[in-house]
């Protein structure tokens, strides 16, 4: 009888294992799903996906879904909705292009403007949201109509542009080479990048690696360490592959230079600071949250402001890029964003929601509109895939509550 539980008992480091995969079951599978996905359309379009060429039009194209995709993941876990968000950013672009193409302003001071403008307007729709409880898909619904017809006022009709060089730097410039071209295997690639893209590695795996020691240091449980070995290889691999591929045609990009130092914020502010555990607790439990001291009120009121100068800086973005402001700037931005929130594995009831989940769905969208794009495929049948994408998110979230 013994021998026989010694034999089909589970070993401890095995259940161990599966303990620890079943609980990051999403974040795995979202790292796995990203992989896959791009192996596939790399495969489908015959070898374009992984060109440097096309992985810096990837970055570019979504950067502005990204950088408001860190606000809404707050504004989501809070246990609200923002539908305002694309409207908006194209309500802001439209503002820079008056100020900068009509009246002259110089591009930092209107850049500065847009950003005060996205605040107010977060402000203005946050005061309704937070003291006036009046529920946030309402207000960001008639903020998504306002400033969309706003902005259509603003141009007369009409795209505005061009921008000044100055301006268009924000979203087409590349950061300078400091320490000249290295020649490797043949190939001249720029240096800085790749220094940069080292550091960052380095970095990632120190506060990954000073993170697991703090929770073992204070008593709590741990993923196996080889899981968290091979978590974090391939995790650098990704990285170190993205910026070996920008080094060998112009280096990083300066929007990703912006984008990355706002996921570093926001994973600080998320993981580090009180305000990023209220916002959780909050969405969690708005009663609970209240009894226990929180302002939630004044919290929900900061979201919204966040997202509006989120909404702003990524309206100035894409206006740089397009290099004009058009009527239509924003259409759409705000399903995409909320699409990769609720991919990246936030809860449609709040509380639930990490800044690594809410960049990596972006990218997954990313990949599957430029993937499609590239194969050719119909833009209807093109929104049909992401829709079906996003459902499943959505289901696989509500499965594993109710097994929970």
């Amino acid at each position: 009888m013994s021998t026989e539980t010694a034999v089909t008992a589970p070993t401890p480091a095995r259940d161990s294992a599966q303990s620890a995969i079943k609980q990051n079951l999403r974040e795995y599978g979202l790292v796995l799903a990203l992989i896959a996905i791009m192996i596939f359309f790399q495969w489908q379009t015959g070898g374009v996906l992984f060109k440097p060429v096309n992985l810096t039009n990837l970055v570019l194209q979504n950067s502005y879904i990204i950088i408001m995709a860190l606000g809404m993941l707050l504004v989501i876990v809070g246990g609200h909705i923002d539908l305002s968000v694309g409207s908006v950013s194209g309500f802001v672009g439209a503002v820079a292009a008056v100020l900068m193409v009509q009246y002259k302003f110089d591009p930092v001071l209107t850049t500065l403007i847009c950003l005060v403008v996205g605040g107010l307007i977060g402000a203005s729709q946050g005061y309704w949201i937070a003291y006036m409880k009046i529920p946030s898909f309402i207000v960001t619904l008639a903020g998504m109509l306002v400033f969309k017809g706003l902005a259509l006022w603003l141009l007369g009709g009409m795209s505005v542009g061009p921008f000044p060089r100055e301006f268009q730097l924000l979203s087409a410039g590349f950061i300078p080479d400091f320490f000249g071209p290295w020649t490797v295997f043949g190939t001249p690639l720029h240096a800085t990048t790749l220094v940069i893209g080292l550091v960052i590695v380095a970095a990632m795996l120190w506060f990954a690696l000073r993170s697991r020691r703090a929770r073992e240091s204070h008593g709590y449980s741990a993923e196996p360490f080889s899981l968290f070995v091979i978590k974090n290889a391939v995790i650098s691999a990704m990285v170190l592959f993205l910026i070996y591929m920008m080094a060998s045609y112009k280096g990083l990009p300066n929007v990703l230079i912006v984008m990355g130092v706002l996921i570093a914020l926001f994973v600080f502010v998320t993981k580090r600071m009180t305000i990023g555990r209220r916002i959780y607790a909050m969405g969690g439990n708005v009663k609970a949250a209240a009894l226990s001291g929180i302002k939630t009120e004044r919290l929900t009121f900061f979201v919204f402001v966040n997202m509006g100068v989120l909404a702003a800086l990524a309206g100035l973005i894409f206006a740089a890029r397009l290099n004009t402001a058009t009527p239509k700037a924003g259409l759409g931005f705000e399903l995409d964003v909320i699409a990769a929130v609720f991919i990246g594995g936030a809860s449609m009831a709040g509380g639930v929601g990490q800044v690594a989940g809410a960049v990596i769905g972006a990218f997954i969208m990313g990949v599957m509109n430029n993937g499609m794009s590239i194969m050719g495929v119909n833009i209807d049948w093109q929104q049909v895939i992401k829709g079906l994408v996003l459902l499943g998110a959505v289901v696989f979230d509500v499965y594993n509550k109710n097994k929970a």
